[in-house]
């Protein structure tokens, strides 16, 4: 029983019945992939959104879609359903196709997760460029404002449940201390930030919770081990962040158990040290 009195229960499936789009699922090192696995083990259907270009253009090389597409799969409860889709999230067209697509092809939708984001095309404030700025407010500030316009017009509110949608923005350290080699990715995940009690206020009376997560410093592959020699001592624990700690505090928001927080910006970043 709960201090008020009234029976409390944890379901053993959380996210069963639950439909969840999430974008950025391109490398099974990548914390999109992960928020998509562990939904999917906690009883979601799930749509990953990817694109695999961006990627290739960067040093850390693009993974095999089949297998990303197919390790999602494995982690399916009987019943759930799994759409994939890929979209140049830069092209202002292309979050409207992408909520309509996976809404279309899961049967609704209940959560989002702006997982995507663009990366290199960055620098600090002497050497920035006009264009850089401009790709990451597409894919980053952009593309997530239009995924989330979207996902607020196909979401049907359930009638026994409050504020039963859910959406989950992603931004980073940005306001917790300097990131001077990263102008334009810095500046594109503060909009999401001091956006977000904003969009949360204006998402609530149509049924849908908006929080915003900072997952700091996770080791997705980016990383040389002089980088992940010098990060792993400005963790408490001693390790390093994997793609899963994230996931799991996301797909928490993305559950009932999350119903009372909204328009919160939050951080799981295992006490990181700046």
């Amino acid at each position: 029983m709960s201090a008020s009195g009234q029976a409390t229960s944890v379901r053993p499936r959380p996210l069963e019945g639950r439909r969840v789009l999430v974008t950025g699922v391109s490398r099974r090192r990548g914390i999109g992939y992960a928020i998509s696995c562990r939904a999917a083990d906690l009883g979601a259907s799930v749509a990953v959104h990817h694109f695999s270009p961006h990627d290739a253009a960067q040093a850390w090389g693009a993974d095999a879609l089949d297998a990303v597409i197919e390790g999602v799969r494995a982690h399916l409860v009987p019943g759930a359903e799994l759409v994939d889709l890929s979209a140049d999230l830069a092209d202002a067209a292309q979050p409207r196709r992408v909520v309509e697509t996976a809404c279309e092809g899961l049967g609704g939708l209940d959560g989002l997760v702006c997982n995507h984001a663009a990366s290199g095309h960055d620098g600090r404030l002497e050497s920035i460029a006009p264009e850089d700025l401009d790709l990451h407010w597409r894919v980053n500030a952009r593309g997530s404002l239009l995924l989330v316009q979207t996902f607020a017009e196909v979401f049907e509110p359930s009638a026994c449940r409050e504020l039963s949608g859910a959406v989950v923005l992603m931004t980073s350290g940005q306001g917790l201390g300097p990131m001077p080699d990263e102008i334009a990715y810095s500046t594109s995940k503060a909009a999401l930030a001091g956006i977000t009690p904003t969009l949360a206020d204006g998402l609530a009376s149509r049924g849908i919770r908006l929080n915003t997560v900072n997952p700091g410093p996770v080791d997705t592959g980016y990383m040389d081990d002089a980088l992940r020699d010098a990060v792993r001592s400005s963790f408490p624990a001693g390790r390093l962040s994997t793609p899963d700690d994230p996931a799991r505090l996301i797909c928490w928001l993305l559950s009932d158990e999350a119903r009372w927080v909204t328009g919160q910006v939050i951080s799981t970043e295992g006490g990181f040290r700046r």
